[in-house]
């Protein structure tokens, strides 16, 4: 992951945003990301819900990533070719951004 100053949803979405689109063919992992989307979602805290369900805030995600990936760094993790817990939890990451136009934020 980068060390630039911005937010760590833009680095995580340039790096995961294009592994969306190889899911999306394979329902199996297609599965597993939403699974580690609605952990991710059970991780930020407080819980926001509204009549649509959950609330995903820009700044709870940013926070989440930032913690996980800094734990990535201490662990001197290395992406693998396919997809692995960490590449699916940042996937998941993305499909979040995603559908909550955190980007746009």
């Amino acid at each position: 992951m980068s060390d630039s100053p911005g937010c760590p949803l833009t680095d995580v979405a340039v790096a995961y945003l294009p592994r969306l689109a190889e899911v999306a063919s394979e329902p199996g992992l297609a599965a597993a990301v939403d699974q580690h989307a609605a952990a991710v979602c059970d991780a930020l805290v407080p819980a926001q819900r509204g009549p649509e369900g959950r609330t995903v805030r820009r700044e709870e995600l940013a926070d989440y990533v930032l913690g996980f990936t800094d734990g990535l760094s201490e662990a001197e993790w290395t992406e693998p070719a396919g997809h692995d817990f960490v590449t699916l939890r940042l996937t998941a990451v993305c499909r979040l951004i995603q559908e909550h136009d955190l980007l746009d934020a």
